[in-house]
This record gives C-alpha cells, structure tokens and sequence, in this order.
C-alpha cells in the first residue's frame, strides 16, 4: 500500500502500511471521509511526519485527538491552524513557557514552527470526525502511533518524550527511558491545569537543558 509521508519515515514504518490492521484503517478512514466531514484535510493527514523527518526528531509530545471543530487541525498535536484562536489548552501551554522560559507569549497557536526544528507533534489518533470526539479511536491508528513511538526509543538516543495527561502518559512504557529523556504531567486542559501540576512543569526548559547536554541544539519554543 502507498502511503504519502516523508521518505525517511517510509524507510523506517513503512512496513506497517502493509499490515492487515493498517489496510483496514485506510478503507474505514477513506470510507470516513467519504461520508462525512473529517479533520483534518486528507493531505494533512501526515503533516507531522512530513514536518519532521525521522532523522531530525529531538522531541516528541504525544496527544490524543485532532481538534474536532472546523478550520482548527492541521495534523499537528495541540497546534491549530494560523490565524485560529489558540484552544483553551494551548493557551495554558504558552503560559507555562512565558513562565518557565520569561519569554514573551508566542503570537500564533500554529505550531509549525515547532515541527521545523525538531518537535514530533504526534496525536495517538490522526484523524477525527467533526463535532465528534474520539470518533476514529480504536480503528487501527493507535497501533500505527505506537509502533513510531517504539521506532523512535528503539532506533534513536537522547530523545525527549514530553507526555500530558493520563492517555499520553500511558505510552511511558513504549519508551526506554534509560536512553531518552521522559517527562509527565497533567494535562494543560483546564478542567486538569486548574487542579495543580501544570504550572511551573519546567518541561520547556527541561528539555532544553537535556538536549544541550548531548550537543543536541535546543528548541526555540517562544518563536
């Protein structure tokens, strides 16, 4: 089966979009978007990988779901599309680094940015169907995600693996953490942020100063 995605990711997953649990997400996820309005746009569907080639990966921030609303996913985990007005998590999340790096609030909530320098910005589902939460779950995505996850721990070194939230937070496994860095926290949602947890993570800068310990370039986070 041909799968769009960036060629170094084709050499390292690429056996996966032969699996039978691949083809069978591929029929019901074109079967999807047939019949319904699904985010994000199809060629989008890999914008992560595409943004962020298997061999550039210095960070990886997991997340569930692609927003659900219009105009909002665009493949990237917890970012949204120019011009859309951040989500209530994302604005948490550039208030933890305006307090964990004094920097300015960034000026847009289209991560891209982001993916261009290292950040795998990967939900643990690709797609969604819109107004509906959780509609592409359980369908095959979650073995695909966790096989990259695997590949990643697996095939590269000092990786930083930036986990929010109980879902996220249950791949730590896939993870070798005496190669990579992990770290956990509560989701920036607010229903979770308000609870405690969130503020004051220092997951920015954390990481950071994991990556400049292994000559690894930081990521500028505030751009």
């Amino acid at each position: 089966m041909k799968v769009k995605i960036e060629p170094s990711w084709l050499e390292q997953i690429g056996s996966e979009f032969e699996q039978p649990y691949f083809i069978k997400l591929t029929d019901f996820v074109r079967s999807e978007y047939a019949a319904h309005t699904c985010y994000p746009p199809g060629s989008l569907i890999f914008n992560a990988f595409n943004l962020c080639p298997f061999d550039r990966v210095k960070v990886v921030i997991i997340g569930q779901d692609p927003y659900h609303e219009p105009g909002q996913a665009h493949g990237l985990s917890f970012s949204v599309c120019d011009g859309v007005t951040p989500p209530p998590s994302l604005v948490n999340i550039f208030k933890e680094i305006q307090l964990d790096l004094g920097t300015a609030m960034p000026a847009n909530g289209d991560l891209t940015r982001w993916a261009t320098q290292g950040v795998l910005l990967l939900n643990a589902t690709l797609t969604v169907r819109a107004h509906q939460a959780a509609s592409h779950q359980r369908h095959g995505w979650e073995q695909f995600t966790d096989a990259v996850i695997r590949t990643l721990s697996a095939r590269k070194d000092h990786l930083v693996f930036i986990l929010w939230g109980g879902y996220a937070r249950s791949k730590a496994p896939l993870i070798d953490a005496s190669r990579h860095l992990i770290l956990q926290s509560v989701h920036p949602s607010p229903l979770s942020a308000n609870r405690g947890g969130w503020f004051g993570n220092h997951h920015f800068s954390r990481a950071n100063v994991y990556l400049c310990q292994h000559g690894i370039t930081p990521i500028e986070w505030s751009e």
